[in-house]
């Protein structure tokens, strides 16, 4: 059975981490592995829920705030390996190699050092997560919110996601929404018969392709809004003039909108087409002029910007907690299959969660 030791250094832990296999739908290990490394710190309250853990102090301090961390990965592969993890000196920079090491065992490795504080300024739930990676009805914390939301209240959040160790506040939204477009189906070789419907879908793709996406001021962040068309399909045979086509476009649109807003501008850009929402995530405002934002933000002394892609924080601002986002490792790197993060970030990473909570 894998084991931590959490007395290792940081580097060593987010090492040992990283390889326990934890693909989503397969965190087991490594809740094992945490909740036994866990279990002899006396001062906190560990609750088991599935593969997701929470640890809570109850010192009695003005503030609780919670460190959130998923335990899940994508999936491995195999050209390159990455596993196990093995550090490397890429042009005369230390990085950790391999799938976690920026996605995000990292920020695990941060929390699991801060849990061995004794007495920390504030109280702290330590949150441990699986299936961030898939699909919702299998996330650990949107099941946690509904299954045991008393575990989760606080004051502020910090979700140790991969940010080049720079706090980004809040997150845009996402929404899928589905362009159908009607034709009249006949035979290829008597298209005057019929309608093309997939030929329709140039004057959609042409609206997109001169769409000019916009950037949004939120509570003092600039969010770079997209709006792109992601996939096509139509036709059922090679012989049949289609007669329908659908065209799925992806809206990353700044949290100042909600999603009946962010519909309604979709509206705008496609006049008087059929439009179908086919999920929809909200975004999250920043929120960084609260105190206890700019408490995290003043004791880490780093820089500040907007999360341009979506998080979890989002669910924490759905229950009414503010949140941000900061942790070790550069995201464009995420899920890539040279997945690697510099040493140097997550000592930094410790080192500024520690100064704020000392």
């Amino acid at each position: 059975m894998p084991s931590l030791d959490l007395t290792a250094d940081v580097v060593t832990l987010t090492q040992q981490l990283c390889d326990i296999e934890s693909v989503s739908r397969d965190e087991g290990a490594i809740a094992d592995a945490i909740e036994d490394a866990l279990a002899p710190l006396t001062h906190l309250t560990v609750t088991r829920r599935g593969n997701t853990l929470v640890a809570r102090t109850d010192l009695g301090r003005d503030e609780r705030v919670v460190l959130a961390g998923h335990l899940d990965t994508v999936p491995l592969t195999s050209d390159p390996a990455n596993l196990p993890v093995r550090r490397e000196d890429i042009g005369g920079q230390e990085v950790l190699w391999g799938r976690g090491t920026v996605d995000m065992k990292g920020g695990v490795a941060v929390q699991l050092k801060a849990a061995l504080l004794p007495e920390p300024s504030r109280d702290i739930t330590f949150l441990f997560y699986e299936a961030e990676e898939i699909d919702e009805v299998y996330n650990g914390l949107a099941l946690l919110s509904r299954s045991d939301p008393e575990l989760l209240e606080a004051d502020f959040a910090v979700l140790l996601e991969p940010t080049n160790a720079a706090v980004e506040g809040g997150c845009k939204g996402t929404m899928r929404v589905e362009v159908q477009l009607k034709g009249i189906a006949a035979h290829s070789a008597r298209p005057w018969n019929g309608h093309n419907a997939i030929h329709d879908a140039h004057e959609v793709l042409a609206a997109l392709a001169a769409h000019e996406e916009q950037t949004v001021h939120v509570d003092g962040l600039d969010y770079h809004e997209a709006l792109q068309a992601v996939g096509i399909t139509g036709g059922i045979a090679g012989n049949v003039i289609p007669d329908s086509c659908s065209v799925l476009i992806n809206y990353r649109f700044a949290p100042d909108k909600d999603g009946e807003a962010a519909l309604a501008y979709v509206r705008t850009v496609l006049p008087g087409r059929e439009l179908h929402v086919r999920d929809l995530a909200e975004g999250a405002r920043p929120g960084l002029d609260l105190p206890a934002a700019r408490s995290f933000v003043s004791a880490l002394d780093v820089p500040v910007g907007p999360k341009e892609g979506w998080t979890d924080v989002a669910r924490f601002s759905a229950m009414g907690i503010p949140a941000v986002n900061f942790g070790p490792g550069d995201p464009n790197l995420a899920h890539h299959d040279e997945e690697r993060c510099p040493v140097e970030q997550i000592v930094a990473s410790e080192e500024a969660v520690l100064r704020w909570l000392a």
